[in-house]
């Protein structure tokens, strides 16, 4: 058997193992292709395959090809998977250490930002949308696959169901968002047989998340914000701008869906929390420096 039958088999077996464990598709396509270009590197037997051949292409993938280090530990991580579950084979892991990635805090965009990002969308479709992901704090695989069912207008709330992790969640329903998407309602009748809040336009199944992602990049361009942003940025808008108005990490945990509060820490770095707070030094009765002398 060649090399490329070889390797198909290898990667079968492997996308069984990830389904097995329940992993998102997201996950399973990620995997794959990062170890598909592993072997496509190495273009050795499976049989042959060890720490040195991973330790080269890794090193190719930082001094080469000037891969990011997140992107590094991803490719990282699926050989390790690889080669623990799917070849069952164990490793040195001291011998290919996981990058140490900077921690660059996301752009967060102002609230006259954001309004003026929604005031721009081209149909209330895309505002619907918009609204929606910013005021729920949504993930964009959620409001793609949002049902008609997970907007509670009586309890004010969104039911997210198969979040990250395949968890279920409640989060908030703004009653902004709320008087939007009953307008989209009227204007579209978005009936599907599967329920679909947002159809495609073809009504095929429901809106892709670069379809959402291509909506907020025209709203953004439109409105002329100069940030570098993402569609994720409106996720990040929502905890921030709730850290901000009173709301704790408990509770934006809880609303975003984070496993561990530690994730919800880094909106600690990006709210605007010194608004209201004084330096101890502006609280003296008099000038706490008085008359310095120019020179000794």
């Amino acid at each position: 058997m060649d090399n490329p039958v070889s390797y198909e088999a290898v990667l079968a077996r492997m996308q069984e193992d990830l389904v097995l464990r329940g992993l998102s598709v997201n996950t399973l396509d990620s995997y794959l292709r990062s170890v598909r270009i592993f072997l496509a590197f190495t273009g050795q037997p499976i049989d042959l395959l060890d720490t040195p051949h991973i330790r080269q292409f890794l090193t190719h993938l930082i001094r080469e090809k000037h891969v990011a280090p997140a992107t590094v530990n991803t490719y990282s991580a699926a050989i390790r998977f690889l080669f623990a579950v799917t070849l069952d084979r164990s490793l040195n892991y001291l011998q290919i250490p996981r990058q140490k990635a900077p921690k660059v805090l996301p752009a967060v965009l102002s609230r006259a930002e954001i309004a003026a990002v929604l005031a721009h969308c081209a149909n209330i479709k895309h505002q619907a949308l918009l609204t929606l992901i910013y005021g729920s704090g949504l993930r964009v695989s959620e409001a793609a696959t949002m049902k008609v069912a997970a907007i509670d207008s009586a309890a004010g709330r969104v039911f997210v169901a198969a979040g990250k992790g395949h968890k279920d969640r409640y989060t908030v329903l703004s009653q902004t968002s709320l008087t939007v998407l009953r307008d989209y309602w009227r204007a579209y009748r978005p009936h599907h047989p599967d329920h679909w809040l947002f159809p495609s336009s073809a009504r095929a199944g429901h809106i892709t998340a670069d379809g959402i992602q291509w909506i907020f990049a025209r709203a953004v361009q439109r409105a002329q914000i100069t940030p570098s942003v993402s569609i994720h940025t409106l996720r990040h808008c929502f905890a921030t701008h709730l850290l901000e108005d009173g709301a704790t990490l408990l509770q934006i945990k809880e609303l975003l869906g984070h496993a561990s509060i530690q994730s919800t820490t880094v909106y600690l770095h990006l709210a605007h929390l010194t608004a209201h707070v004084h330096s101890p030094l502006d609280r003296y009765p008099a000038d706490p420096l008085g008359d310095v002398p120019d020179g000794p």
